[in-house]
């Protein structure tokens, strides 16, 4: 089990802050509460690195996590059911909006969603956001080890019947408790890194 050397380096509120050397990044993206922190924590074989709050909308900035002196690791606000103002709301969409869009050093995005719960209205607009700024993402699903095996093979297929038919690649199941895809997603994050 690797140790990886993490660093927080800054919350950023405003594009003018993003950080000015040429790193890559790669952002950590889902609603609020879909177990963001969890899934951080776990790759990086850290306990609290990213806190892990019962409270959505704990995430209010863009904050970069310099991984191995190799990468950035951005944790995005997640969307969804904050219980914060519209104007916080649109604030936090602009500045997630504007990142992913803009950022010269972006490299790939993970877009986490609940496995029990599978796509939200709100997941299927990130989806077709990314794909329509064509930027490379791959879909993970969380708190797999929260539904039996039969639910889980009935999640899956659900998930990735839709993945499929916008032609994407399949969802990797994850389980912070058990680790369950945690070399899945790390396969993932270095062929992000090789993108040109």
């Amino acid at each position: 089990m690797k140790n990886h050397r993490t660093k927080f380096i800054k919350s950023v509120l405003n594009l003018h802050d993003l950080p000015k050397d040429r790193f890559p990044q790669i952002a950590f993206s889902g609603r609020s509460n879909v177990g963001k922190s969890s899934l951080i924590n776990v790759i990086l074989n850290q306990k609290s690195l990213v806190k892990i709050s019962s409270t959505p909308g704990k995430t209010r900035s863009l904050n970069f996590f310099l991984i191995d002196d190799q990468f950035y690791l951005v944790d995005l606000p997640g969307y969804g059911f904050a219980k914060v103002s519209k104007n916080e709301k649109l604030r936090w969409r602009r500045l997630i909006e504007g990142y992913l869009s803009a950022s010269e050093n972006l490299k790939g995005t993970i877009l986490i969603i609940d496995a029990r719960i599978g796509f939200t209205e709100l997941d299927r607009m990130m989806v077709s956001w990314l794909r329509e700024i064509e930027r490379p993402f791959r879909v993970v699903a969380t708190k797999i080890d929260k539904l039996s095996r039969n639910e889980q093979t009935k999640q899956l297929k659900k998930i990735n019947r839709w993945l499929d038919e916008i032609k994407t690649e399949s969802a990797i199941p994850f389980s912070a408790k058990t680790k369950e895809g945690k070399t899945a997603v790390w396969k993932v994050l270095n062929a992000f890194m090789q993108h040109p």
